[in-house]
Formats: C-alpha cells, structure tokens, sequence
C-alpha cells in the first residue's frame, strides 16, 4: 500500500503539472553557502527525511481517509459522498478528482487483471456502472482516461489518439451532468493538448473554463502546457500567457504566481546564464508569487504548490531567510514540483531544506530568530 501511495502522488503532481516537471531536473550544485550537514533542520522543529509525506503538496486528511477506504474496500460510495459535498468551482475538487483517478490507474498497472482476478480500479467501473449519472465519477472516469493515455501509449500513435478521443467524449458526458462545473473542461486542456487542437479549437474551450472559473490556478497551469507544446516550448509565449494571468488576477488569487511557473518551464532555456537567479525575469517572478502568497486565504489548496517552488528559487537565489519561511509552512508535505521531479522527492526537499538552514544560520540567523 505504501508504494501505491508514493507512485500515486508522483502520478498525482505528474498529471496537473507533469509537462513542467520532466523539462528539467532539480540541481543544487554551486548554490550552498558552506557544508549543509553543519547545520541541523531538526533544530527548526522540521520532520526527519523519512517521515516527508511525498502523496501530496499540503494535507487533505478527508481526501486521504476516503482514498484508504476505496482501496481498502472496494466500494467507491465514499469517493462519490466526498466528491458531492466538495464544491466545483475550487481547486480542491480538481485535485481530488486526480488523485482518485490515479489511485484507479495505478491499481490498474499493478493488477491488470487476468482469467482468475479481477482489474485494479474495478471500483471505478462499477461507480460508471451503477451511477452513470453521477457528474463526480464521469469527471474521475475522464481524467482517468487521460492519466492512461499519458501513461500507457505513446503520443502521435494511433493507440494515444484512440484514448484521447475516448477521453474526449468522457468529458462531454461529464460536462452535460453539471452544467457549472469548470472541471470537465480543465481536464479537456490535457486532451488539446494530446491531440493537438488548433488555436481557436482551444480557445472556444478556455473560455468555457473562463466562464465558469475564471481564476481556477490549475486550470492556468494546465493550460500554459498547450501553450509551451503548441508553440514548441516558446518561451516568449508562455511568459505572456502567464503574466496576462498574474495581470487580471483578483485579490487573493494566486494566478500572481503564475509567472514563476513559466519561468521554471524554461530553466533547461537559461539555467547556465550566470547569476540567472538573481536576474530581472526571476526576481521579478519571485516578487508575484510572494505577493500572492501573503494575499492567498491560507485554506487555498493551491498554496502550498506555489510555496515550494519558492523555496526552490529563493535558495537558489540565496535569499535564505525568505526561504526558511516558507518551509515553515509547507515542512512535512512535499508531493509537489521541483521534487517530484526525481524518483526521491523527499530526499531533494530535505537537500535544499538542509541548504537554507546553511545559509540562514550562516548569515546569523537561529531557531529563536525564525518567526512561526
């Protein structure tokens, strides 16, 4: 069970932000300010490397219980109650729709059934089956099949598009069971992007997700994926998407953010161009997502993605005190981008969580210093 959960949050992450992640792995080379172990994390109050819970980027302990159950169970009613009482315009209903969808994916791989037992995911089918009119389980069942395509076929061939297409049509069932719900149409985003559709195709769709939830992050993120692969990884492209998101974006929302996120897109772009990380572009992007941070409501399900990736580029930046204050918040989660990008996530975080207490400590600082 336990190696389930790890490979369901990589899938988990990898899904909503996957296309970002595999541009690049994290390095940490040349931004230590001395030897990393001479400094002690636990010190901060901070978890051990092995108790890092790499399922996801912050707690969801409801989400959490109800996964054990279904998988323990069988029964998929608990996804389906959890699913209903959550509302469809938040991001906590978007991700609780990907982990469900992974976890069905990946009993899937692990048990594909054969003439003696039955397929993992089998409670996925049979929540198809016995409520096929339940909008909850058709938005699991077509970010499901995205997952599998992604994860089973290879893009451009005719098994990719064949799912895709599947995929397609589960989303068009999805969005007619609930009209409001902005959730079908962001998992359309992943399908435009496999198949490829033409620019006014994918802006008749983001204008229904517009409609709907205008300032949904996820769907920001998963859309900045079709422009980076529409426009060949343009990076000019991708800054302007973001930064007319960061522009329009109401108080409180982190879409100020989203210029840090294309900026990390095209690191592989920049990453040799000395001092890069006190540049301009990023101390820019850094500024907009600290700024969101400060103004987000501290429930926000997209927070503690958007804390992270600043750790990432604050301790590259060197700017240590920043660092260590957003660790404070997110130390204990770490399912989320620049560590999902290795097979170890826990170990990266804990690497860069050992670099800013370095730093912090070697520019005077201690654990009676760090507010909390």
């Amino acid at each position: 069970m336990e190696i389930l959960w790890v490979l369901m949050a990589l899938l988990m992450i990898g899904f909503a932000l996957g296309p970002i992640l595999r541009r690049r792995r994290v390095g940490i080379q040349q931004v230590a300010p001395g030897d990393p172990d001479a400094a002690d994390p636990a010190n901060y109050g901070f978890l051990r490397q092995e108790e890092l819970d790499i399922r996801m980027p912050g707690p969801d302990p409801d989400l959490l219980e109800v996964l054990d159950l279904v998988q323990s169970s069988q029964d998929y009613r608990a996804a389906s109650q959890l699913l209903a009482g959550t509302e469809i315009e938040g991001e906590r209903r978007w991700q609780r729709v990907q982990a469900f969808a992974g976890a069905a994916s990946l009993e899937l791989q692990q048990r594909p059934g054969g003439v003696s037992d039955s397929p993992g995911g089998q409670w996925l089918r049979v929540w198809r089956a016995e409520k096929p009119k339940d909008a909850g389980g058709a938005a699991v069942h077509a970010e499901f099949l995205v997952q599998q395509a992604w994860r089973t076929s290879t893009p451009g061939t005719d098994e990719f598009r064949i799912i895709m297409e599947e995929a397609r049509a589960a989303c068009g069932e999805a969005a007619l069971l609930s009209p409001g719900d902005p959730i079908p149409y962001i998992i359309e985003l992943s399908v435009a992007r496999g198949l490829a559709y033409s620019q006014p195709e994918f802006e008749k769709l983001w204008l229904k997700i517009l409609d709907r939830a205008p300032a949904h992050m996820g769907a920001h993120l998963a859309a900045l994926h079709y422009w980076c692969e529409k426009w060949h990884g343009s990076r000019e492209m991708a800054y302007a998407f973001a930064e007319a998101a960061a522009a329009r974006a109401p108080q409180g929302s982190l879409l100020a953010a989203m210029p840090l996120f294309a900026v990390f897109e095209h690191l592989p772009e920049v990453n040799l161009v000395s001092g890069f990380y006190q540049s301009e572009v990023v101390t820019k992007a850094v500024h907009g997502a600290l700024f969101a941070v400060h103004a987000a409501r501290p429930d926000d399900p997209m927070l503690a993605h958007v804390r992270h990736l600043l750790v990432f580029f604050l301790v590259r930046g060197e700017r240590w005190a920043e660092a260590m204050n957003q660790l404070v918040h997110v130390d204990g989660h770490v399912g989320a981008l620049p560590w999902t990008l290795t097979a170890d996530p826990a170990a990266d975080y804990a690497i860069y969580r050992a670099l800013a207490v370095a730093g912090y400590e070697a520019n005077g600082g201690n654990p009676a210093t760090l507010p909390h």
